[in-house]
């Protein structure tokens, strides 16, 4: 059933507190639990799911494929594997990836290997616009290929390979091209190998690492030996860093307030936004550290701080990607000048996020930069809210959304955020939460 529309509108600035939440599960394991379960032989159990948008879009994909998938208890799942190779649906059959750039490179690389397809594959109006030349490019070096030739973005077809062999692949930022690579590597002839430069989300190696026959990860190398069967899954999914990382960023900002969010993944792929934070001065802690899955989660205490302004290289690029809109928000609430380097790629998500962002900043006052790869933000702790107001069009961006009533809530300035449904690609309690922490809004359905 689709979500409702509605557009967001704050009028009010956030009061101290002193709180314990929980956060939404993580939206990449989630993902890839269901995609590699799949493929996987016999019944895989996946627990304390993300029943978000993009995680449905996963599901309604699957079962077009022929996936069975049985939904047992709220958040937890059993996905009757078929195998690799198995996957099937007749000649022309539509799979719509929705908002999710995760499932789109994902499930593509398991279909290019997969014998025998001939499908449409497409998004919603924000995925159909990302580039994916990358992504077709890597396919068809493993003999899948894409029509029309020369259209580098959905609604496309696919056509897999009969007879896919294992390729060797440099990897750069991307940990869902890695992945896409991967998945493919699983059903080709001989090996496929990644050289990893700068070391990316790894779910998918923590998921396929039991298995030493399947994969193989030396200093910076990563072997994916192919043709071999993967044994079902048994997975209980952390909460989301980078979903956690908003009521990090609203609780360092809010004078005289404690935040503790619990059950959250503390991969150390994903910590980039934490780091960057810590380093700058922000009462960050993790606690009750253990390991599941081969995934750290625990708990991150969170207090009121004050930061100093962000100097951020190119190399955290890769553990922070996420979360970028959000340490620009930072930036623009912090005294003095912000650097962000490297980030060119952050035009070629949900929206433009260098662009989008520029505008939200600029509704509130704040003068940024953006040249060369570069972004410098001129913050200020104070903000005058009389006569501003923070106005987000349709973008179709979670994370536009998400940052932008931060910035709200924090200054006291009015917002209308449209669309704000889409938070529920990746944040279906996003607002439940805010609440909880004592925030006002208002919902106008359309």
């Amino acid at each position: 059933m689709p979500i409702k529309r509605f557009n967001l509108n704050v009028d009010s600035k956030i009061s101290p507190y002193n709180k314990i939440i929980n956060i939404d599960s993580d939206k990449s394991i989630s993902i890839r639990s269901f995609l590699i379960g799949a493929i996987c032989l016999n019944i895989s159990s996946v627990k304390n799911v993300l029943e978000s948008e993009d995680v449905f879009s996963t599901i309604k994909c699957l079962k077009k494929l022929g996936v069975k998938i049985r939904k047992i208890s709220p958040k937890n799942y059993l996905v009757y594997g078929k195998g690799l190779g198995s996957l099937w649906a007749k000649k022309n059959t539509e799979l719509n990836f929705g908002n999710s750039g995760t499932l789109a490179r994902l499930l593509v690389g398991i279909l290019s290997t997969t014998p025998g397809l001939e499908l449409k594959i497409k998004g919603d109006n924000s995925l159909n616009n990302r580039n994916m030349k990358k992504l077709i490019e890597l396919m068809s070096e493993f003999g899948a290929f894409f029509l029309p030739k020369r259209k580098f973005n959905f609604p496309l077809r696919l056509v897999s390979t009969n007879f896919p062999i294992g390729i060797k692949y440099t990897a750069g930022v991307s940990a869902q091209l890695k992945s896409a690579v991967m998945l493919a590597g699983l059903n080709s002839y001989g090996n496929t190998e990644i050289l990893e430069k700068k070391k990316s989300r790894n779910h998918t190696e923590n998921i396929l690492k039991k298995n030493k026959d399947i994969i193989k990860i030396k200093k910076n190398i990563i072997t994916i030996s192919g043709k071999k069967n993967l044994p079902p899954l048994k997975i209980k999914v952390p909460g989301d860093p980078s979903s956690a990382a908003f009521f990090t960023a609203l609780t360092l900002l809010n004078k005289k307030s404690c935040l503790t969010i619990r059950n959250v993944g503390l991969n150390s792929t994903r910590l980039g936004f934490y780091e960057i934070l810590k380093n700058r001065g922000a009462k960050i802690k993790f606690s009750n550290l253990k390991k599941e899955n081969s995934e750290l989660r625990g708990d991150i205490v969170v207090r009121s701080s004050q930061i100093k302004p962000i100097k951020v290289p190119k190399s955290y690029y890769v553990t922070a990607t996420d979360e970028y809109p959000l340490l620009f928000i930072i930036s623009a609430l912090t005294n003095g000048t912000s650097i962000f380097k490297g980030i060119d790629d952050l035009a070629n998500k949900e929206s433009n996020r260098i662009i989008e962002m520029q505008k939200v900043l600029r509704q509130v006052g704040i003068t940024s930069i953006f040249k060369n790869g570069e972004l410098k933000i001129f913050g200020q702790e104070k903000i005058n809210p009389k006569g501003k107001v923070i106005d987000i069009p349709k973008l179709g961006d979670h994370r536009i959304c998400m940052s932008s009533f931060i910035l709200s809530i924090l200054t006291g300035i009015k917002a209308k955020i449209r669309n704000f449904e889409t938070v529920y690609t990746s944040s279906p309690s996003f607002l439940k939460n805010m609440k909880l922490l004592g925030v006002k809004f208002e919902k106008k359905k359309f």
